[in-house]
């Protein structure tokens, strides 16, 4: 049986640097040094803050998806 685990990215196109994500999320987003959002990893374990940080990003630039299926933002 295969561990789950989600894949986590940013459009940096859309984001507008609000850091919603990095404050919500410390452990899964960082801000870059041209103030973009940015995952720290691309693969992570379930966790229901990367869907907060993705359902709470003004630019709704943040994609949680679990194996390719969207799941994040949350309608």
């Amino acid at each position: 049986m295969r561990a789950v685990s989600w894949t986590t990215e940013v459009d940096r196109g859309l984001c507008m640097g609000s850091g919603m994500c990095a404050g919500l999320a410390p452990e899964l987003y960082r801000l870059d040094d041209e103030g973009r959002a940015a995952p720290l990893r691309d693969r992570i374990t379930p966790d229901e803050r990367a869907l907060d940080a993705a359902d709470s990003c003004p630019a709704a630039a943040i994609l949680v998806r679990e194996g390719g299926r969207l799941i994040g933002p949350r309608p």
